[in-house]
């Protein structure tokens, strides 16, 4: 079970961010096996840390905007499926999940950041902008679930089960307001 929770962490990760939880899993990866990564293990490691730590900086300095969240937020919601399956499948490789599963870990993770991402995106255009605050705590929590997934994978994974029920239950209030609002709107 507890391989399984690095992966949510991990995916998690990747529902707030692109790049930095990819590159923070890479640093902290133990395996000498740059060839194993999925997709990425194709590039050269030095043009792929280059591309995620500027993107990463790009992403962290942008999203202090509301025209760079607006900006950034299509890309995130384009490629956090894609980032999520990348974590989940190089998590189960570092956590020892059988190479059977991996697939079924990519799906899971891609799920889950696609998930967490679509909410970010709901709370954004219901707020208007998000105060710097919650942008930092979005950039610590990516972060810490990068780090937890691999380091201390039962809280990271506690973490990411907590966001998926907070989600989850966001999402079904959003369902009820809207159907609230739409019987309001209903002509008599």
């Amino acid at each position: 079970m507890i391989p399984v929770l690095a992966v949510l962490a991990a995916a998690a990760a990747g529902g707030f961010r692109l790049a930095m939880p990819l590159l923070l899993v890479l640093i902290l990866r133990r395996q000498d096996g740059w060839e194993q990564v999925p997709i990425l293990g194709q590039f050269s490691p030095a043009v792929t840390l280059g591309i995620l730590s500027a993107w990463t900086v790009w992403e962290l300095l942008v999203t202090i905007q509301p025209w760079g969240m607006r900006l950034v937020q299509p890309l995130q919601v384009l490629f956090s499926p894609f980032v999520g399956w990348i974590l989940g499948v190089m998590t189960a490789q570092v956590v020892g999940i059988p190479t059977g599963l991996w697939d079924m870990m990519g799906l899971m993770g891609s799920a889950l950041a696609l998930l967490l991402q679509l909410v970010q995106v709901g709370w954004f255009y219901r707020w208007g902008r998000f105060p710097a605050w919650v942008i930092l705590v979005q950039d610590s929590l990516c972060g810490l679930l990068a780090v937890f997934a691999l380091q201390a994978p039962q809280q990271g994974g506690l973490i990411a089960l907590l966001l998926l029920w907070l989600a989850l239950r966001m999402s079904k209030d959003w369902q009820r307001q809207f159907q609230r609002h739409r019987r309001a709107q209903a002509p008599d």
